[in-house]
C-alpha cells in the first residue's frame, strides 16, 4: 500500500502541493486528476524521489521511500509526462541501458524484453534511433522502459498522449491487465481513459485533494440536480397530481398524443422517486415503455468540482449518508 501523509511542497512562496494525504491499495487502479496547475504532476514526482517534499511522508508498505531510495525505486515504474529519452540511442540500445542501470539480471532482462517489446508494440522500430520516432512511439517506448523491471507500482503521467485511436485501445488494454497484478496510478487529461480504467479517482485542485472515492460516486458531490426521462403509454395520462404531491421536482419538458406521454424531469439529487413513480403509473392503469436518469459524463463532473473548488472557501462536501 502507497501512503501519502500530509504532503506539501512548495517553490518560493508558491505553495503547490498543500497538505495532501491519501493512500492507494495494492492492485488498483487509481485516476489521479487535476487541471494544468493543480500540483498533480509534482505531487507524482515527489512520489517516485525525483522531488523532495517540503513536509509530509511517502510510505510503501510503512517503509519511507527516503529510507532507501534504491529499493524504493526498483519497486517503481514511472512514465513522466514529458518524456525524456536519448535521441541518439537505438531503441534496443535504450532498453538495454535501462535494464544495466537497474542491475537487472540478464536472463530477466531477456525475458522482460520479449515482454515490453510485444506488449508495447515497439518491434518494428527496434533499430531506429528514438530522434526518428513518432511521437507516438516514443510513448510506447517511454512505457516499456517503465514497466521493464516488472514493478509492483506503475505510476503513468499522461501515459497515451500523442497515441492514435487503435494505438490508445492497446495501451488502455495493457494497462487494464497490468492493473490485475499491479499498483496503478495513472493521471490523465483524456477523461474517457480514466473512465474506461479506474475504479478510484482523486481529484486535486490548487494544490489540495477536493475528491477522493469511487468513479461511480463522483456525481454526488455535486449538489444540483439529476434529469428523469419517463415515457409511458395509457388513456388519458396526466401526471399533474404526481408533480403536486412532489413539489421538489420540476417538469423540464413534456410531450403527449392520443396514448403517449413523454416528460422530462428535474430532481434534486438527494431524492430517489423511482418507486413513487412507478406505483402511481400502476394505480392508474398506465405502462411504463421508459425510464432513463441522465448520468452526467466525468467531463462535467470534473469541470463542476474543480470550478466549485477554484472559489474561496468552496471545498466540496462529500456526500452524507442521506444522499448515498
Amino acid at each position: 500500500m502507497i501512503q501519502i501523509k500530509n504532503l506539501s511542497r512548495s517553490f518560493g512562496t508558491l505553495r503547490a502541493v498543500d497538505d495532501i494525504s491519501f493512500c492507494v491499495q495494492n492492485g488498483s487502479i487509481t485516476g489521479f486528476l487535476g487541471p494544468n496547475g493543480a500540483g498533480k504532476t509534482t505531487t507524482l514526482r515527489m512520489m517516485v524521489g525525483y522531488l523532495r517534499p517540503s513536509g509530509g511522508s511517502i510510505t510503501i508498505d510503512d517503509k519511507s521511500i527516503h529510507d532507501d531510495p534504491i529499493a524504493a525505486s526498483a519497486r517503481i515504474g514511472y512514465l513522466p509526462e514529458h518524456n525524456p529519452l536519448y535521441e541518439e540511442m537505438y531503441t534496443y540500445e535504450i532498453l538495454k541501458y535501462v535494464a544495466e542501470l537497474r542491475r537487472m539480471p540478464q536472463d530477466k532482462f531477456l525475458q522482460r524484453r520479449e515482454y515490453v517489446i510485444a506488449n508495447c508494440g515497439i518491434r518494428q522500430v527496434l533499430t531506429q534511433r528514438i530522434g526518428t520516432l513518432s511521437k507516438g512511439f516514443r510513448q510506447r517506448v517511454g512505457l516499456a522502459m517503465a514497466i521493464l523491471h516488472d514493478p509492483e507500482i506503475l505510476i503513468l503521467d499522461e501515459p497515451t498522449s500523442g497515441l492514435d485511436p487503435n494505438q490508445i485501445l492497446e495501451i488502455r488494454e495493457l494497462i487494464r491487465k497490468l492493473g490485475e497484478e499491479k499498483t496503478v496510478i495513472l493521471s490523465s487529461h483524456i477523461m474517457q481513459e480514466v473512465q474506461a480504467l479506474c475504479d478510484r479517482v482523486i481529484i486535486i485542485n490548487q494544490g489540495r485533494i477536493i475528491v477522493d472515492d469511487e468513479i461511480g460516486k463522483l456525481d454526488e458531490y455535486l449538489h444540483d440536480f439529476r434529469v428523469m426521462d419517463l415515457e409511458l403509454e395509457g388513456e388519458n395520462i396526466d401526471f399533474s397530481e404526481f408533480l403536486s404531491l412532489h413539489p421538489e421536482v420540476e417538469t423540464i419538458f413534456m410531450e403527449q398524443n392520443d396514448t403517449l406521454y413523454k416528460i422530462r424531469l428535474k430532481i434534486p439529487p438527494q431524492i430517489d422517486i423511482r418507486g413513487d413513480i412507478s406505483r402511481f403509473v400502476a394505480d392508474n392503469g398506465w405502462l411504463i415503455t421508459s425510464l432513463f436518469t441522465r448520468q452526467k459524463s466525468l467531463e462535467e463532473i470534473f469541470h463542476n468540482l474543480t470550478t466549485q473548488a477554484s472559489a474561496p472557501d468552496s471545498k466540496p462536501e462529500p456526500p452524507t449518508e442521506e444522499m448515498q
